[in-house]
């Protein structure tokens, strides 16, 4: 199931929304605008974005009333089985009701959101009534093996019919199903190949782990190919499988990870050290590994590892010409959460000037989906409603290197990290500093980290969007700042911006101890281009005191700018103009002009 997404429609209905995110990790808010500043995602069309959402198969949670949802989705609803869920929700959280998907998930999920908001879900699928359980809708770590097969099954049981239970599941034995040994449904509980029937629905636990091992650079197919073909051979579900499971140093191995999308479970490692303590119970032990990796054997150490103690080896190891896979089986459902650790996930995001409509709903997918915000203070504040219910690691200004090395370790570590920068995370902002890092520190760990890096809105591109379109042609960005830089480098760097007749973009123009570079700039620039060259100054963009405001290259004061501001100047083909409106634009033309001249002295 994918994320859900919890609409808000009024401000009235947000602290509720906010209760509902606190208990689903993953879960997004999204507000109308304007009604409901702040949130990580907006919107303006409530029936337009709800049925986006649901044509994704996007679970929604809708904190307003249930007709609204009903009228907007109406005309999407099609077949019952492919409608993800749907819930309504009252504003002051009294009242928890699912209206679509009950088939496929939504009363699970009605029953979570009612227990954050302390009220009883309203259920109404008739099954779920009478018998207390959704035979459609399996627990967490179980799978119905004939879905298709369920509707006329549940069909024959309100009919009145009894039903026998093969196999042990205490949440089908606990329930007020009518059970009896003489009955022809059948309930199976089975970790083996079966396909059931109208008459049999069958349920996999997810007790098996499968281990994997590969040559760096396996393909995906092979891998695949293998771990399909194990499970076969033994007479094993697929849907049995509860995880993909391997040594560390894969933790960043396209083909490990191609075997878990494969099956749709989650892929986790462990430490050498941990696998080599699953040396006595293995079945086909290798000192060749071990003198490769520092233990005995990769596949089979790393699903048992998972099993237990008191699991055991269902397939021992098996190889294909650059892979090995081996099977293990756990006498109970296995927790995914309490196994080994996952591939650590960094995302650096740009989130722009700050305001959330700014926002890439990437940058929002990858916010929602980490669990610690990394950053500048300010600019995790920025998040608003989106930074909560995550662990926040805030640094100060000219942190940048210990916050990440923060992020690093942490994503090391296996954790699901968002490193938040302001603008374009790799615009003078901390992608190319994490990238340098493991580069040059030569930590192993760090480099088999995913690394996600988001674009946003860079403070050039917001300047230029609010005055017009001054970056029309060829231009550049220049840092002022010589902290990182020495100036004479920068120096350079402007005279050959002059030269070239660039838009240039200026950051860092000044600060409390800096203030001479800009007036330098403004000569060296002075000479190639003429002196009413419009300039635009912009400062705090998308945030509360935005200015922006156009003055010459003659006229430009060091005074005017300030550490918040950024500084465009024109080349020598920019222009200003006044609207009808009395506003003024700025733009740089890319020589249409010459290109419509040239057209007509053809056509002549």
């Amino acid at each position: 199931m994918n994320d859900p997404a919890i609409i808000v429609l009024g401000e009235s209905g947000l602290a509720v929304a906010q209760r509902i995110a606190a208990s689903l990790p993953g879960a997004v808010i999204h507000g109308r605008a304007p009604r409901v500043p702040g949130t990580a995602v907006s919107f303006d069309s409530a029936a337009a974005h709800l049925r986006a959402l649901f044509e994704k198969g996007t679970p929604i949670i809708g904190v307003c009333a249930a007709g609204v949802l009903i009228r907007c989705l109406s005309p999407v609803l099609e077949a019952k089985h492919d409608e993800p869920p749907v819930l309504a929700v009252a504003e002051d959280g009294s009242a928890v009701v699912p209206l679509l998907g009950g088939h496929q998930g939504a009363n699970r999920l009605a029953k979570i959101v009612g227990e954050a908001l302390d009220t009883t879900a309203a259920i109404t699928t008739a099954s779920d009534v009478r018998f207390g359980v959704a035979l459609d809708d399996p627990p967490p770590g179980w799978r119905l093996a004939n879905p298709h097969d369920a509707k006329p099954f549940v069909a024959a049981l309100l009919a009145g019919a009894a039903v026998r239970l093969d196999g042990m599941a205490s949440w089908l034995s606990d329930s007020a199903l009518d059970f009896s040994d003489e009955a022809d449904l059948v309930l199976r509980v089975t970790d083996n190949a079966n396909n059931g029937n109208t008459q049999t629905l069958v349920y996999h636990p997810a007790v098996l782990a499968l281990g994997i091992g590969c040559e760096r650079g396996t393909s995906a197919d092979e891998t695949v190919a293998l771990a399909r073909q194990c499970l076969a051979d033994a007479g094993l579900a697929e849907g049995a499988v509860a995880c993909v499971v391997s040594i560390d140093l894969k933790a960043d191995e396209p083909a490990v990870h191609a075997v878990a999308d494969a099956f749709g479970v989650p892929a986790r490692f462990f430490p050498a050290a941990r696998l080599e303590q699953e040396t006595p119970r293995l079945a086909t032990p290798s000192e060749a590994v071990f003198r490769e990796v520092g233990c005995h054997g990769v596949a089979e150490g790393a699903a048992l590892a998972v099993v237990g103690a008191n699991g055991t080896l269902a397939v021992s190891k098996r190889k294909s010409k650059r892979a090995t896979c081996a099977v293990a089986r756990a006498p109970a459902p296995i927790d995914q959460n309490q196994i080994g650790k996952p591939q650590g996930r960094l995302a650096v995001i740009g989130i722009g000037p700050g305001d959330a409509a700014w926002r890439t709903p990437e940058a929002d997918r990858l916010i929602a989906r980490s669990e610690h915000l990394v950053g500048y203070g300010l600019y995790i504040d920025l998040l608003g409603a989106a930074a909560d219910g995550k662990q926040r690691h805030a640094y100060a200004l000219g942190e940048e290197e210990t916050r990440v090395r923060a992020a690093l370790d942490l994503a090391s570590e296996g954790q699901n990290v968002a490193l938040v920068c302001s603008g374009d995370a790799g615009i003078y902002a901390m992608a190319s500093l994490v990238f340098e890092l493991i580069d040059t520190e030569k930590r192993a760990e760090c480099r088999r980290i995913r690394i996600d890096v988001a674009p946003g809105i860079s403070a050039l591109q917001a300047a230029a969007a609010r005055i017009g379109a001054p970056l029309g042609h060829d231009f550049c960005a220049i840092s002022l700042s010589d902290l990182l830089t020495p100036w004479p480098v920068i120096q350079g760097r402007i005279d050959a911006a002059a030269r070239g007749d660039f838009v240039v973009a200026f950051y860092n123009p000044v600060s409390r101890r800096r203030t001479t570079q800009l007036a330098w700039a403004k000569e060296k620039l002075l000479g190639y281009r003429p002196g009413d060259t419009p300039v635009v100054l912009a400062r705090n963009l998308g945030r509360d005191g935005e200015t922006v405001e156009t003055v010459t290259l003659r006229d430009l004061d060091v005074a005017m700018v300030d550490m918040l501001t950024l500084v465009i100047v024109g080349s020598r083909e920019s222009r200003s103009i006044a609207l009808g409106d009395g506003t003024e634009r700025v733009y740089t033309p890319r020589g249409y002009n010459a290109k419509r001249d040239e057209q007509e002295d053809l056509a002549s």
